[in-house]
């Protein structure tokens, strides 16, 4: 079989390197490539998950320009686009550019080339409003864990999205270009809502309901890129085996096969 050319946006950041360093793991099996804005590494990335990309396998580009970005994604099958800014109080002039209009560029440029799939990196912060304001979610949120039943009725991709700052709203727009490509060109589009990825998964307790463990990410990631190429479209969450997650993860197995490996608990 031959080896599939995949290009990972953001290739220096901690959830880029992780999914790289997976897949570069695998030369039976990827031809992977790395872009990003810049050759430095991301201070959120502990040394020893850095992602060492060869000078022949690294394209510089900050995605400001669609011409340049056809000519990197030439004979690349799948693009995963995990560049992003990822501060959730991040100017506006900053998510505009990076998450907004550098977005574009990459469905419209995976368009032109004849990519074949692309892996957008949402977040499940497209849905924050739940955790913030509705209970059982906002008393997780407030780790008011007493008052949280046994069981309750998990947020799905189903349910409207609920974004509470740019951040999620940049996320809310990719996912909308992305069922706007796949819709009006034969682009597949996956769109993984990405609970929250720590270096050396060292979880805050916190956020720990939001969280992904890297072999987790890893993992969903290579099966979005094996999923059947009938998926035209599709909106995943992200996450391990968290305790109190409130969002469903029985679509992502359904949908792709994923299942969580990993389990991540508090410390209560």
């Amino acid at each position: 079989m031959p080896k599939a050319s995949i290009l990972v946006t953001g290739v220096h950041g901690l959830v880029g390197s992780c999914i790289y360093n997976y897949l570069y793991a695998k030369p039976e099996s990827y031809d992977v490539y790395g872009l990003d804005r810049s050759s430095q590494k991301s201070s959120r990335v502990h040394e020893s998950e850095l992602a060492d990309v060869p000078d022949n396998r690294f394209i510089k580009s900050d995605m400001s320009d669609v011409n340049s970005l056809e000519e990197s994604f030439q004979d690349i099958e799948t693009v995963i686009h995990m560049a992003a800014d990822p501060n959730d109080q991040a100017p506006w002039k900053s998510t505009l550019e990076n998450n907004i209009v550098a977005t574009r560029n990459l469905f419209e440029a995976a368009k032109r080339t004849g990519v074949k799939r692309v892996l957008y990196a949402s977040s499940i912060q497209v849905s924050f409003g739940y955790f913030r304001q509705i209970e059982p979610y906002s008393s997780i949120y407030k780790q008011d864990y007493e008052n949280i039943p046994e069981s309750f009725e998990q947020i799905s991709v189903s349910d409207p999205t609920w974004p509470v700052n740019y951040y999620g709203s940049s996320k809310v727009f990719g996912e909308a270009l992305a069922r706007m490509y796949s819709s009006t060109t034969d682009l597949s589009c996956i769109c993984i809502r990405m609970g929250g990825v720590h270096s050396r998964d060292q979880v805050p307790q916190a956020v720990l309901p939001n969280a992904s463990t890297k072999n987790d990410m890893v993992r969903l990631v290579e099966c979005c890129i094996k999923a059947s190429e009938s998926i035209q479209f599709e909106i995943l969450y992200g996450l391990s085996n968290t305790d109190y997650r409130w969002v469903d993860l029985k679509h992502s197995e359904d949908a792709v096969g994923y299942v969580s490996e990993d389990s991540i608990h508090l410390e209560i």
